[in-house]
């Protein structure tokens, strides 16, 4: 079964950076726009960040500015650099193809606290 496996999340304070990680196969990256979302308690997921297999990345209002996504096709994996972290950012962080037809995985939780 096809699957994204998220890392790199953890305890920073407001203002500091992370870097998330997704990994992919190689069927998934190749022929897949991915992105980045994420889900605060008690809120929907929402959509953070796109990169289309040729590159063209695409920013929610919130983070545009701060984040900025990227593709590695030497190791299948979309990063996402987070930057001038804030409260409001503390979710849980999932990455997935565009349309989310790949089962959710568990994702990485990013806490932004002082």
């Amino acid at each position: 079964q096809e699957q994204l496996v998220e890392s790199g999340g953890g305890l920073v304070q407001p203002g500091r950076s992370l870097r998330l990680s997704c990994a992919a196969s190689r069927v998934i990256f190749r022929f897949n726009t991915i992105g980045w979302y994420r889900q605060a308690p008690g809120k929907q997921r929402e959509l953070v960040a796109t990169i289309t297999t040729f590159g063209l990345a695409n920013y929610a209002d919130s983070v545009r500015d701060r984040f900025t996504i990227s593709r590695d096709s030497s190791s299948n994996t979309v990063a996402l650099q987070m930057n001038s972290l804030k409260p409001e950012d503390t979710a849980v962080y999932y990455c997935n193809t565009e349309s989310m037809n790949i089962p959710w995985g568990q994702g990485t939780q990013v806490t932004v606290s002082s």
